[in-house]
């Protein structure tokens, strides 16, 4: 079984329908693989070998009396530790919650479970789910397995280094700032943020709230090393197909043209002055608009949907208005405090963090309006384009650095046709976190290549992806369109820690 751990899930799943393979075999399969590996990478940060043992053995008994489950009959996966499982922890990375144990599973699980999965663990999240590196107290340092001196991403870094490593099949995260998209980025994997309230929140919360759903801007989503795991994992996990509204949540029908890929109009977007792009990056972005030319895509790299620093302005604000109305009393009375030490005309992100999270109802009730007019200037971007391409961070996985806060941590980015290296606040990235986020937009990230610049010397390259971004219930068309990309474009590439073990 040398290749087995980074087969795709669809095919593992059909393996097992078959038999040609067992599910206690391949659970036993992964669990050496955490085994070897995971004291390297420390992706998987909470085991269930027993209970998991188990079910893989009732799943092959079940195969045996003719019986499936579910399209994931068998099928080992791990859930990021922000997840409910019931028995299991779900800390955040916060120490005073590490004793805990649920009762329940999330929503999101139950679906996976009643599909045939069997959840062998938890990965690894950075404290609060609020970081693009995932380290915390209670579980420690997640690396790339790309190369370990680099972040995986955050806060779903832990979901997605595992996938790279072959250390699990298929993968639940969650986004509100690129925390699907930014370690599918950082680690050469897929990843789908769907529209926003299709996908029930539920059991994702750190403390329980009435409606989760209403987390504002939030969505979780699957993880994999394909894009047709995604659409597999997608229909398992919208069944039944809804969204969440004011009124409750409703019956959903997914809006799809089904234009074939060659047939259709795609906008790429390498680069913006907001968040400035790494030439890894554009480059990579500037080879992908040279290949979907040749193969009869429609191309412009000069559209725009909207304003750039009105979207990021919007969405900062907006962000941390969601985050912040979670503190405790403390924590939100410090914030407030230091809101206002900064004057009023400061544009800078720590500026704009702490006013966010101090926003009073009148004042998030104008940005919102703002967001509901950039919400209409999307729509009439997708009457002239089907798709909009563009990156998801501003520089491959970059070197982990834990000190200070986000914003006084600087990333070195070469910009194509710069004489110099600006040294950039890891935050700026969050640009592209906002760009279809703000509106609830399905982006589904995708992997390029290995980029030259900004390698290691251990591996000779570092993932570059980007996100495809479609209309709001466009998921399907969007992951078709990574689909084809896919089979035309990039494969999945394990990394050569990883392929080596």
């Amino acid at each position: 079984m040398d290749d087995t751990a980074f087969l795709p899930a669809h095919e593992l799943a059909r393996r097992l329908r078959r038999r040609e393979i067992g599910a206690r075999e391949l659970l036993e399969h992964y669990l050496a693989r955490v085994e070897r590996l995971n004291p390297k990478v420390n992706a998987v940060v909470v085991l269930d070998a027993a209970r998991a043992r188990r079910r893989a053995d009732e799943a092959d008994a079940a195969l045996e009396r003719g019986e499936a489950w579910g399209p994931l009959h068998g099928l080992p996966m791990t859930v990021k530790e922000s997840f409910a499982v019931a028995g299991l922890p779900s800390t955040y990375g916060v120490p005073a919650f590490a004793e805990r144990r649920l009762e329940a599973d999330a929503l999101t699980v139950a679906r996976l479970k009643a599909a045939g999965a069997v959840v062998f663990g938890k990965t690894n999240v950075p404290v609060a789910l609020a970081d693009w590196q995932t380290f915390n107290p209670v579980y420690g340092t997640t690396h790339n397995p790309w190369d370990l001196q680099r972040t995986p991403g955050g806060s779903s870094g832990g979901s997605a280094a595992a996938l790279a490593a072959g250390l699990t099949a298929l993968e639940l995260g969650s986004d509100i700032g690129a925390s699907i998209r930014n370690p599918a980025h950082y680690c050469g994997v897929w990843g789908l943020k769907p529209s926003w309230g299709v996908l029930p929140m539920a059991g994702h919360e750190l403390t329980p709230v009435p409606d989760a759903d209403t987390y504002d801007i939030a969505a979780v989503g699957p993880m994999a090393r394909s894009a047709i795991d995604l659409a597999l994992a997608l229909e398992v996990l919208a069944a039944p197909l809804s969204m969440h509204t004011a009124l409750g949540r409703v019956p959903l029908a997914w809006r799809t043209r089904g234009t074939p890929a060659r047939r259709c109009r795609v906008a790429i977007v390498p680069d913006d002055d907001v968040a400035a792009v790494d030439g890894a990056v554009s480059g990579a972005l500037a080879r992908l608009a040279d290949f979907l030319r040749r193969e009869g895509v429609a191309v412009s790299v000069n559209a725009r949907p909207v304003d750039s620093a009105e979207t990021h302005e919007v969405y900062v604000h907006l962000l941390r208005a969601a985050t912040g109305a979670r503190y405790e009393d403390a924590d939100y009375a410090t914030a407030c405090a230091r809101a206002g030490t900064f004057a009023a005309a400061d544009s800078s992100y720590p500026a704009r963090h702490f006013r966010g999270i101090a926003s009073s109802h009148r004042r998030w009730a104008q940005m919102d309006l703002r967001r509901d007019r950039l919400r209409q200037q999307w729509a009439a971007f997708f009457e002239r384009f089907d798709f909009l391409i563009c990156p998801t961070a501003t520089t491959p996985a970059f070197t982990q650095n834990q000190q200070g806060e986000r914003w006084e941590r600087l990333i070195p980015v070469q910009r194509a046709g710069s004489a110099g290296t600006l040294m950039q606040p890891s935050t700026d990235a969050l640009f592209w976190a906002g760009y279809p986020g703000l509106v609830g937009l399905p982006a589904c990230a995708v992997p390029l290549e290995l980029a030259a610049n900004g390698q290691s010397d251990a591996t000779g390259g570092l993932p570059v992806g980007a996100q495809i971004i479609g209309p709001a219930f466009g998921d399907i068309d969007v992951l078709a369109f990574a689909q084809w990309l896919e089979r035309e474009y990039r494969a999945f590439v394990p990394p050569p820690l990883a392929a080596a073990a």
